[in-house]
């Protein structure tokens, strides 16, 4: 398993979009495939935010995860955010969700960032595993979520890169 930068891949925006966009359409239904598309364009950083990353298996598009400015219109106070935490249901319960989260505490980390946020409709046992703890419960878009925060070392170990 290989995670890489989306920006070294472009050939995978397409059908990471489309993953995307099946998976979390609902929270922006008046989004279209193609803003989606430029939207992960546009995310396609490399230690920078944004930079978004991919689990690659083979060269098959396994995952996803994302450093974000902003990820939740309503709480424009917390900043950078962890998203965009996908991973295609076949390669599920195998660790690439933590791989994808470490990573991406790294880059935020290797960035000077100190508090990482996110949210999730479903997933806070998983986070909660890697060390996240719960700020609040809310509803957002009409959906009940869990938004969560990560505390970041001052440096984090070469091994989890």
């Amino acid at each position: 398993m290989e995670i890489a930068y989306l920006a070294d891949h472009p050939e995978y925006i397409g059908e990471l979009a489309q993953l995307h966009f099946d998976e979390w359409g609902y929270l922006n239904p008046g989004e279209t495939f193609q803003r989606r598309i430029d939207r992960l364009t546009a995310e396609c950083g490399r230690l920078a935010i944004p930079t978004m990353v991919v689990a690659l298996n083979e060269q098959e598009l396994v995952g996803s995860a994302a450093l974000v400015a902003h990820d939740m219109s309503d709480h424009r106070s917390l900043t950078p955010w962890l998203a965009s935490v996908f991973v295609k249901p076949a390669f599920r319960r195998r660790g690439v969700g933590s791989m994808l989260v470490r990573r991406i505490e790294h880059e935020a980390t290797a960035l000077g960032i100190r508090t990482l946020y996110l949210f999730t409709p479903s997933a806070a046992p998983l986070y909660e595993r890697l060390g996240w703890t719960l700020l609040e419960h809310c509803r957002y878009k009409g959906v009940e979520v869990d938004i969560m925060s990560r505390p970041l070392p001052a440096e984090m170990d070469s091994a989890a890169s």
